[in-house]
């Protein structure tokens, strides 16, 4: 029965037939994955079933849960037992990633890293590297994913939930199999055949008849104590309705493909928890319509995915091409549009986000500064620390964990694992920096020493963010001379205060500050504190009610009006209000706004009634503060805004942060069913035309389109980037977390931040009290500009310093001289995008290891410490920017310098498990459409691949490098 698992796969995989006599064969496929309850006996009784019976087949795609299953349920028989089955192929894992991930919301290298996550366990353990993917539960499909996993070696690719209407073309038009060229600048370097799946609301067929599991019994209750379905299994008098059900099903989505060969896929969540009594019941009814072909049409086959795949590779049949257009936003119907999930609990969205970030510091400050002996550090302990958070960020990828749509208890373990992972990593970094320094004493105590990471493998300049007690503060950096840095009143709290520090450091490298009470006596010139801003406040003032808007900022509206764009010497009108969305509670009352669907009948109105600002003003930083209240007699704010303009040192060094404005959102708590935007209006023409990116990798331009469901079907997500623009100008918001954004109307980008949702007799745990903070940074000039200043801003806003703070002591350990690092900068146009020691434990050589596995040898392997993990990633796609869509040349060298000696360099598929010299795709015939033909070909001359994946063997050694910091005089605007 065609069901596409919902939120944990738990199947097998079934049926492939001949075709005969032209009828159509049917190909069964069943996915295998998640709820714990369930996870212990579901892969118990496949291998148990499988073991006993030569002609059934099954498949896995989610590693998380198998994994622990493999590691604390299996014995040692049902492990001989798994690899029996998988050297026979008749049990196979498919996808491999730790999760199946979401596409929509995730961030392209967290799906990276959880892909790779699931297919080191996979290697490692059983020698395989997964061929085929199963993406078929995401709620869209974006074009990253068709990139991603072909340059991870996948030979076919499987999507399901597009929407219905296109689904519905794509039917009729037999477009239900293409080749896929998801990226622009890559074509047919890295397209990948792809399969539509099954219905795009998924019809619960299996839940009307087609699953035999007879009584769950655990030791444990299903944790939301929901127990499957039992359904009355297949008799000699019944068994003429169920096959003519299933062929009737089978003969009905057959017109939709140019091949005879069906894949029906078999499996739900929750199934499979008995798999003898449910493939019991599957052989009687797959053996009585084998037996009456004739009369019923089909002809049904056991299958894993990749024979399904072999199959139609080796028909030659010629498909369409689908250029790097996406499947987003997803609607099941003309009234469920899956957009709300892209703001659904935004505060896990963020922390997911910032995990991540400090995964990706601390890999590359544990590779630049471990390979160098240690006095007080354990590099195996330091490997788990990043471990643990590799799992925690992995896990969390899952398309029912980030995207908000599980229960309070099920977020609470997300944000538990994400907390421990980080702090392992916090605590690993401050060890590495703290073993950096030899003992040195002289310093009084009070005060702290601050040590600022840069990850990128750019020199950055920035103004990083303190908190001290104490007004009159000196800034020292390593040599002992002042820093440039502002006080400020905290803008959180009011007994302490913000610090505002401007640093200049080189890539993957830390600068050292010494931060502390200025005892400068009156008439010292010796001393240099830091400068304390000014700080102005202006009295609430209420929301106007006409369109008019006040031409002064201070004195008529607290609100912003105007930005005043200094390249191009033009003022761009400029207003940002937040407002909601008021969501219907009742379902009686027609459709509602859940974990998943967004729905509004009605335009957002303004959420506040009086807005207050102060004005910050300092030698640095510019900050204004505006606190919108409610009503008019709420003493707290429901929305806060920050926002930042900073001066810079001239020169390339300061461009990304002089040519930015950063702005901090504190939004909540809600009202009940409301749905939280801040809207950015301009003057700029735009037609509702919007651009937003596919996973931080790629960019895809969004028409506004007329539908019934007009506002939720013009959401899309914006992972990383969005912007409209005009013919002179082009405004774009960067942000550090996944939202959803929209243009309602011309000249307008609106972000949604925030959702809190009740509905009666409805199961929606979205009544999400917290108060969400997150950061977007707003770009506007030429598009010239910032094109050029876009791609990097926003990988500075992802990967943004890391500071780590350690209280100054009389026997703290400084070093009173700098110590030398070996800065690493890149070219701007290519983006570090991992630097990594992953402690493999396979030889990279596949026929060794292989052996090694066969031999017994493989669990005995341990972590390999001198293999690093390098990704390169061109930010700018093929035609973007005149100059920096250039191809480049790296010296790996000089990135890896301060390592040691590079004993030698192997390119790697995505994942790394493949040597790419031996990797061999397949090539599927197309049908070329005029527009695509001859535009790139292997070996024409194409751009480089944006992902690759070099992996040096190095030597010892290690160095350091320092750069000092400068002013120059650029003012707010």
């Amino acid at each position: 029965a065609l069901l596409s698992p919902w939120t944990s796969p738990l199947g097998p995989l079934g049926l492939t037939g001949l075709s005969h006599h032209g009828s159509p064969r049917a190909t069964l496929a069943c996915p295998s994955g998640s709820t714990q309850a369930y996870v212990t006996t579901v892969y118990t009784s496949v291998v148990e079933d499988l073991t006993r019976n030569k002609q059934h087949r099954f498949i896995i795609v989610d590693q998380e849960f198998f994994r622990l299953w493999w590691d604390g349920v299996a014995s040692a028989k049902q492990k001989v037992q798994v690899r029996q089955l998988v050297d026979q192929g008749r049990l196979e894992f498919v996808l491999g990633g730790q999760v199946m991930h979401d596409e929509a919301v995730t961030h392209v290298d967290d799906q990276i890293l959880q892909l790779t996550e699931g297919h080191r366990f996979l290697y490692e353990t059983f020698g395989i590297r997964p061929q085929f993917s199963w993406q078929v539960d995401s709620f869209g499909a974006s074009a990253t994913t068709p990139t991603l996993f072909a340059l991870a070696g996948f030979n076919g690719h499987i999507i399901s939930r597009i929407d219905y209407d296109l689904k519905e073309t794509m039917q009729q038009d037999q477009e239900m199999q293409f080749v896929w060229r998801g990226s622009r600048s890559l074509l047919a370097q890295q397209e990948i055949f792809t399969h539509q799946g099954v219905s795009s609301n998924i019809p619960l067929l299996l839940s009307k008849g087609f699953y035999w599991n007879e009584k769950a019994v655990f030791p444990d209750p299903p944790w939301d104590g929901m127990y499957p379905n039992q359904t009355v299994p297949v008799t000699l008098s019944n068994i003429q309705r169920y096959a003519n059900t299933l062929s009737y099903n089978v003969r009905k989505r057959a017109p939709w493909f140019l091949t005879p060969h069906i894949l029906w896929p078999w499996g739900c969540d929750r199934q499979f928890f008995n798999a003898s009594v449910q493939f019991a019941n599957m052989d009687y009814l797959m053996g009585y319509i084998n037996k009456h072909v004739s009369q019923f049409g089909v002809l049904m086959v056991y299958a894993t995915l990749s024979e399904y795949f072999q199959t139609l590779h080796s028909e030659h049949e010629p498909v369409q091409v689908r250029d790097h257009r996406d499947f987003l936003p997803y609607s099941s119907d003309m009234f469920h549009s899956w957009t709300g999930f892209y703001a659904s609990r935004s505060g896990l969205k963020g922390l997911a986000r910032r995990a991540s970030a400090l995964l990706y510091a601390g890999e590359s400050m544990f590779t630049r500064f471990m390979l160098a002996p240690h006095r007080f550090l354990d590099r195996a302990w330091g490997l788990q620390q990043l471990q643990k958070l590799r799992w925690a960020v992995s896990e969390v990828q899952h398309h029912e964990a980030i995207t908000g749509a599980h229960t309070p208890k099920v977020s609470d373990m997300f944000v538990g694992r994400l907390n421990n992972g980080m702090h392992g990593v916090q605590k690993l970094m401050s060890a590495i920096v703290q073993d950096r320094f030899p003992a040195h004493t002289g310093l009084e105590p009070g005060g702290y020493v601050a040590v600022i990471y840069n990850p990128l493998a750019w020199t950055v300049t920035t103004i990083v963010t303190l908190t001290v007690d104490f007004p009159k503060v000196s800034v020292t950096d390593e040599s002992g001379h002042p820093v440039p840095a502002q006080v400020q009143n905290s803008k959180e709290m009011p007994s302490v205060y913000d610090l505002l520090v401007l640093t200049t450091i080189p890539g993957l490298s830390y600068q050292y500050y010494v931060i502390k009470p200025s005892r400068r006596a009156k008439g010292d010139t010796q001393v240099t504190e830091a400068t304390m801003a000014n700080t102005k406040q202006f009295g609430r003032r209420p929301r106007r009610h006409d369109s008019s808007v006040g031409r002064r900022l201070v004195h008529d509206t607290n609100l912003m009006h105007s930005i005043w764009e200094r390249q191009s010497n033009q003022t761009i009108q400029v207003t940002q209000q937040f407002m909601e969305y008021e969501a219907n509670g009742d379902e009686d009352q027609g459709p509602i706004s859940d974990n998943y669907v967004f729905t509004s009948s009605e335009t957002a109105k303004p959420a506040w009634e009086t807005v207050g600002m102060e004005i910050v003003e300092g030698e640095l930083v510019t900050e204004i503060r505006q606190y919108f209240y409610r009503t008019v007699n709420d003493r707290d704010p429901t929305y806060t805004v920050y926002s930042r303009l900073a001066r810079g040192p001239p020169g390339a060094d300061g461009e990304l942060l002089c040519h930015r404005i950063e702005q901090e959102y504190r939004v909540g708590p809600l009202e009940l069913n409301r749905e939280a935007i801040w809207r950015t209006s301009t003057n700029l023409n735009t037609a509702r035309v919007l651009y937003s990116d596919n996973n931080g990798y790629q960019m895809q331009r969004r028409a506004y389109k007329h539908h019934e469901n007009n506002i939720a079907r013009n959401y899309y997500p914006m992972t990383q980037s969005a912007f409209i623009q005009d013919r002179q100008s082009r405004l774009v918001l960067l942000s550090e977390q996944a939202h959803g954004v929209s243009s309602q109307g011309s000249g307008q980008m609106e972000v949604m931040l925030h959702r809190r949702l009740w509905a009666l007799s409805v199961n929606v745990t979205l009544n999400d009290t917290s108060v969400v903070h997150s950061v977007l940074w707003l770009l506007l000039g030429p598009s010239t500009l910032t094109r050029d200043l876009g791609q990097r801003s926003g990988v500075a806003l992802q990967h943004r310093p890391i500071v780590l703070i350690r209280e100054l002591s009389e026997t703290a350990r400084i070093h009173p001289h700098p110590q030398h690092q070996e800065a690493v900068t890149l070219p701007p146009s290519i983006h570090l995008q991992i630097l990594s020691i992953p402690g493999w434990t396979y030889n990279s050589n596949h026929t060794k290891h292989v052996k090694n596995l066969r031999k017994g040898e493989a669990g005995e392997a341990k972590a390999e410490f001198r293999r690093v993990l390098l990704r390169l990633h061109h930010l700018y796609e093929v035609d973007e920017d005149p100059v920096r869509s250039q191809p480049v040349t790296v010296n790996l060298q000089s990135v890896l310098q301060g390592l040691g000696s590079v004993v030698s360099v192997e390119e790697r598929s995505l994942t790394g498990t493949w040597d790419v010299s031996t990797l061999h795709r397949w090539r599927w015939p197309t049908q070329e459409p005029g527009h695509l033909r001859g535009l790139c070909t292997p070996g024409s001359g194409c751009p480089p691949a944006r992902d690759s994946l070099p992996a040096p063997r190095l030597g010892s050694g290690a160095g350091q490098t320092w750069l000092r910091s400068q002013l120059c005089p650029l003012r707010p605007v």
